[in-house]
């Protein structure tokens, strides 16, 4: 039997009382994500599950989600009473999630914290330097390495027999050795129970219940610009389509989820195996959609079989397309063609998926003619959705030195592709910011018209309501505003630049 001891206002936990970890997302906010939706913290419903297999009592709590800022944050640890506060990062929410866990130490100095994901990963030694109330970093991917870490600090053994962690041992940071990425992804426990799912929801879809699911881990790519094929250590390992279904079904029954993001880097990798997923999801013929992002190439590949994908349920698709200089897609190992890829739009229109293209500006050669370029690009491949990112290189990414000095920003919560951090050698950051906000502008402009034209039907009801979303936002205003008001400064940059050169 199970008994707790009230002593005062303090809650003392018998040795029956199993330990508890409690999971916290940092109360990070970038301004672009949330416009379409809340969105569930998969990794943490993983690593839940992982804490369970320890023996220990697991919660996750999404600060994040909910909109919570630090004095709730403190509320709800002070409440939890958790023996372990568990978070995650990535570049732009290291900081925020570093103060959390010093927050579950001033609450409880005797909480043990621990640190996960991208960042943590690949800059521990800078992560464990800079601050105290890390314990533990989770180096790569952290199911079994977070649950043998528990098992170990539970059994009083030595953490540093725990494969694939970082820690500080009398003043000086510990890395173990190396741990292999899992064999098998199939079976990973998964905590779905822990979730508030009221939280998550579309924006742009009605009466929605917004879920996430993982078909498949890595990239075996080698773009520059991008983090994930180098966590994944260009490795790409899939799970049984029959099994994804099933939990597709699981919590379409359970949780009332009809909204799914596929998080997957590259869930089209094996055209087989895709198509067998998608088989796999029409035989269970359920009312659910499916938002997804893949490379180009894969659509194109694919071109018999995408009424499969719409008839699965996948209404949203998202590609990369990133500059209109072939040059600079080759620099950055894209692997991609650009005259191959203006047909990925008329494709896609077709079968009545929303498409959206993401492009990026800002590289270090960056010119406004090049800029301009990319922008004309994006309205001659005319995707329903154009999103226009600026190039971020990664604190941790090879060739990062030599861009060392053209870095002008080291708060890494700018560091999120939508804030600016480097200068390019022929433009200045305020022209970057105001050549993003006229892409935008120009090209929702001539959307618009073509939104309300369009045929009635699913498609173009998601279209107009994500715009109206898009133009709602206090954030998408504030950076249309700094477009406007940053015209003529930025007229006197290009002045000064090309005085320079």
């Amino acid at each position: 039997m199970q008994r707790t001891v009230f002593q005062g206002r303090c809650r003392i936990k018998t040795a029956a009382t199993p330990k508890k970890v409690l999971f916290v997302t940092p109360p990070y906010h970038s301004g672009v994500d949330e416009i379409a939706g809340r969105w569930i913290p998969l990794g943490l419903v993983y690593l839940a599950g992982a804490a369970r297999l320890a023996g220990l009592d697991a919660g996750i709590y999404d600060a994040m989600a909910k909109g919570h800022a630090y004095p709730e944050i403190e509320h709800r640890l002070r409440e939890s009473m958790a023996d372990y506060v568990a978070s995650t990062a990535i570049t732009a929410t290291i900081n925020d999630a570093v103060k959390t866990l010093d927050l579950a130490k001033r609450t409880n100095p005797d909480t043990v914290t621990i640190l996960g994901g991208v960042h943590p990963t690949f800059m521990s030694e800078e992560v464990l330097a800079s601050s105290a109330a890390v314990d533990y970093v989770i180096i790569g991917e952290g199911e079994v390495t977070f649950r043998h870490l528990l098992e170990v600090l539970e059994a009083g053994g030595d953490p540093a027999t725990v494969a694939g962690i970082a820690f500080r041992r009398d003043g000086t940071v510990v890395k173990t050795g190396r741990r292999s990425p899992m064999d098998a992804i199939d079976d990973l426990p998964a905590a779905w129970d822990l979730l508030d799912w009221g939280d998550y929801y579309s924006l742009v879809i009605p009466d929605s219940r917004l879920g996430a699911i993982s078909t498949s881990r890595g990239c075996d790519h080698d773009c520059t610009f991008c983090s994930q094929q180098k966590f994944w250590e260009q490795s790409w390992r899939a799970r049984d389509p029959r099994k994804v279904a099933d939990e597709l079904e699981y919590l379409h029954t359970m949780h009332r989820v009809n909204v799914f993001m596929i998080t997957d880097e590259h869930p089209t990798h094996s055209r087989d195996r895709w198509e067998a997923l998608l088989d796999a999801v029409i035989a269970k013929d359920m009312p659910v959609y499916l938002l997804m992002e893949t490379r180009a190439a894969d659509i194109i590949r694919d071109r018999d079989i995408l009424w499969k994908y719409r008839k699965a349920g996948i209404i949203y698709l998202s590609t990369g397309i990133e500059t209109a200089d072939q040059a600079v897609l080759d620099a950055v190992n894209k692997g991609m063609l650009l005259s191959e890829v203006r047909q990925v739009f008329d494709l896609l229109r077709e079968q009545e998926i929303v498409s959206e293209a993401s492009f990026m500006v800002g590289f270090p050669d960056e010119t406004s003619e090049s800029i301009k370029k990319t922008m004309q690009l994006a309205q001659q491949y005319n995707p329903d959705i154009a999103n226009f990112f600026t190039f971020t290189p990664w604190p941790y990414a090879e060739g990062y030195h030599d861009l060392n000095p053209l870095v002008r920003v080291h708060d890494y919560a700018k560091y999120n592709m939508v804030d600016p951090v480097i200068e390019p050698r022929n433009m200045s950051m305020l022209q970057i910011e105001v050549a993003i906000a006229d892409g935008y502008r120009n090209f929702y402009m001539g959307k618009i018209v073509e939104y309300m034209t369009m045929k009635a039907g699913f498609r173009r009801d998601y279209l107009m309501r994500i715009t109206k979303l898009f133009m709602s936002s206090h954030f998408v205003m504030r950076k249309l505003g700094i477009g406007i008001l940053g015209k003529i400064p930025a007229t006197i940059d290009a002045m000064k630049m090309k005085s320079r050169g």
